[in-house]
Protein backbone atom coordinates (compact mmCIF):
# COMPACT_ATOMS: atom_id res chain seq x y z
CA UNK A 1 0.00 0.00 0.00
CA UNK A 2 1.52 3.33 -0.95
CA UNK A 3 1.70 6.37 1.23
CA UNK A 4 -1.39 8.95 0.27
CA UNK A 5 0.43 11.89 1.56
CA UNK A 6 3.90 11.09 -0.51
CA UNK A 7 1.45 10.53 -3.61
CA UNK A 8 -0.19 14.03 -3.33
CA UNK A 9 3.37 15.36 -3.14
CA UNK A 10 4.24 14.20 -6.25
CA UNK A 11 1.39 15.06 -8.22
CA UNK A 12 1.64 18.40 -6.68
CA UNK A 13 5.48 18.61 -7.66
CA UNK A 14 4.79 17.16 -11.05
CA UNK A 15 1.63 20.08 -11.78
CA UNK A 16 4.34 22.61 -10.69
CA UNK A 17 7.15 21.41 -12.90
CA UNK A 18 4.97 20.68 -16.02
CA UNK A 19 6.33 23.68 -18.00
CA UNK A 20 9.70 22.18 -17.37
CA UNK A 21 8.33 18.53 -18.28
CA UNK A 22 6.67 19.96 -21.54
CA UNK A 23 9.79 21.94 -22.64
CA UNK A 24 11.73 18.59 -22.31
CA UNK A 25 9.27 16.71 -24.06
CA UNK A 26 9.27 18.95 -27.18
CA UNK A 27 13.44 18.66 -26.94
CA UNK A 28 12.48 14.57 -27.03
CA UNK A 29 9.78 14.80 -29.72
CA UNK A 30 11.24 16.96 -32.03
CA UNK A 31 13.38 15.28 -35.53
CA UNK A 32 16.47 16.50 -34.54
CA UNK A 33 16.03 14.96 -30.35
CA UNK A 34 15.07 11.43 -29.49
CA UNK A 35 13.98 10.89 -33.14
CA UNK A 36 17.34 11.52 -35.11
CA UNK A 37 18.82 9.32 -32.00
CA UNK A 38 16.48 6.03 -32.81
CA UNK A 39 16.85 6.56 -36.16
CA UNK A 40 21.23 6.61 -35.83
CA UNK A 41 20.95 3.09 -34.46
CA UNK A 42 19.55 1.59 -37.53
CA UNK A 43 21.46 3.80 -39.48
CA UNK A 44 24.81 2.23 -37.37
CA UNK A 45 25.42 6.13 -37.09
CA UNK A 46 28.08 6.91 -34.30
CA UNK A 47 25.35 9.77 -33.39
CA UNK A 48 23.14 7.15 -31.43
CA UNK A 49 25.49 8.53 -28.61
CA UNK A 50 24.01 11.55 -28.55
CA UNK A 51 21.01 10.20 -27.22
CA UNK A 52 22.65 9.53 -23.80
CA UNK A 53 22.31 13.40 -23.99
CA UNK A 54 18.60 13.53 -23.17
CA UNK A 55 18.57 10.37 -21.46
CA UNK A 56 20.77 12.04 -19.01
CA UNK A 57 18.55 15.20 -18.73
CA UNK A 58 15.40 13.45 -18.26
CA UNK A 59 16.95 11.42 -15.70
CA UNK A 60 18.05 14.54 -14.20
CA UNK A 61 14.70 16.01 -14.19
CA UNK A 62 13.12 12.63 -12.73
CA UNK A 63 15.37 12.72 -10.16
CA UNK A 64 14.37 16.32 -9.05
CA UNK A 65 11.08 14.37 -7.62
CA UNK A 66 12.71 11.84 -5.16
CA UNK A 67 11.43 12.64 -2.56
CA UNK A 68 13.69 13.43 0.37
CA UNK A 69 16.86 12.58 -1.85
CA UNK A 70 16.20 9.26 -2.21
CA UNK A 71 16.93 7.33 -5.52
CA UNK A 72 14.78 6.04 -8.53
CA UNK A 73 14.13 2.53 -8.64
CA UNK A 74 16.96 0.19 -8.41
CA UNK A 75 15.76 -1.44 -11.93
CA UNK A 76 15.23 1.85 -13.53
CA UNK A 77 18.39 2.68 -12.39
CA UNK A 78 20.47 -0.29 -13.85
CA UNK A 79 18.94 0.80 -17.40
CA UNK A 80 19.96 4.14 -17.25
CA UNK A 81 23.49 2.63 -16.25
CA UNK A 82 23.67 0.52 -18.75
CA UNK A 83 22.87 3.02 -21.69
CA UNK A 84 24.67 6.11 -20.26
CA UNK A 85 28.38 6.77 -19.82
CA UNK A 86 29.64 5.44 -23.33
CA UNK A 87 31.81 6.54 -25.63
CA UNK A 88 31.90 5.44 -28.92
CA UNK A 89 35.10 3.98 -30.40
CA UNK A 90 35.32 2.31 -33.99
CA UNK A 91 35.58 -1.59 -32.67
CA UNK A 92 31.50 -0.94 -31.32
CA UNK A 93 30.90 -1.23 -34.90
CA UNK A 94 31.45 -4.92 -35.30
CA UNK A 95 29.38 -5.46 -32.14
CA UNK A 96 26.81 -2.76 -32.95
CA UNK A 97 23.76 -4.02 -31.12
CA UNK A 98 25.47 -4.87 -28.24
CA UNK A 99 27.18 -1.69 -27.42
CA UNK A 100 24.73 0.43 -28.57
CA UNK A 101 20.80 -0.76 -27.72
CA UNK A 102 21.20 -0.23 -24.56
CA UNK A 103 21.83 3.37 -25.23
CA UNK A 104 18.32 3.40 -26.86
CA UNK A 105 16.67 1.39 -24.25
CA UNK A 106 17.59 3.75 -21.59
CA UNK A 107 16.38 6.56 -23.91
CA UNK A 108 13.48 4.82 -24.40
CA UNK A 109 12.82 4.03 -20.99
CA UNK A 110 13.22 7.41 -19.64
CA UNK A 111 10.93 8.89 -22.06
CA UNK A 112 8.38 6.58 -21.42
CA UNK A 113 8.53 8.32 -17.62
CA UNK A 114 8.64 11.53 -18.79
CA UNK A 115 5.72 11.14 -21.32
CA UNK A 116 3.36 8.82 -18.52
CA UNK A 117 4.29 11.81 -15.60
CA UNK A 118 3.22 14.71 -18.28
CA UNK A 119 0.12 12.59 -18.96
CA UNK A 120 -1.11 11.89 -15.32
CA UNK A 121 0.00 15.16 -14.84
CA UNK A 122 -2.71 17.15 -17.03
CA UNK A 123 -5.18 14.05 -16.56
CA UNK A 124 -5.62 13.65 -12.43
CA UNK A 125 -7.08 16.17 -10.78
CA UNK A 126 -5.84 14.69 -7.53
CA UNK A 127 -3.91 11.46 -6.30
CA UNK A 128 -6.18 8.85 -7.00
CA UNK A 129 -7.17 5.91 -4.84
CA UNK A 130 -7.75 3.48 -7.98
CA UNK A 131 -4.24 3.97 -9.66
CA UNK A 132 -4.08 3.82 -13.47
CA UNK A 133 -1.46 1.50 -14.49
CA UNK A 134 1.06 4.44 -16.00
CA UNK A 135 0.98 6.46 -12.70
CA UNK A 136 1.02 3.38 -10.98
CA UNK A 137 5.13 2.95 -12.35
CA UNK A 138 5.68 6.48 -12.05
CA UNK A 139 5.21 5.68 -8.27
CA UNK A 140 7.51 2.81 -8.72
CA UNK A 141 10.10 5.11 -10.01
CA UNK A 142 9.83 6.75 -6.92
CA UNK A 143 9.82 3.89 -4.97
CA UNK A 144 6.07 4.57 -3.61
CA UNK A 145 5.08 1.10 -4.22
Amino acid sequence: MGDLAGDIKLLTDVKAKMSELLELQKTCDSEWGGEDGVYRFYHHSFKVYLLQGLTNKIVTLLRSFCPEGKPLNIMFEDIITAGTGHKWDHSHNLAWVAHTRPIVDAYLHAKWVLDTMIKYGQELGEAPSLLPTGWAVVLYLYNMR
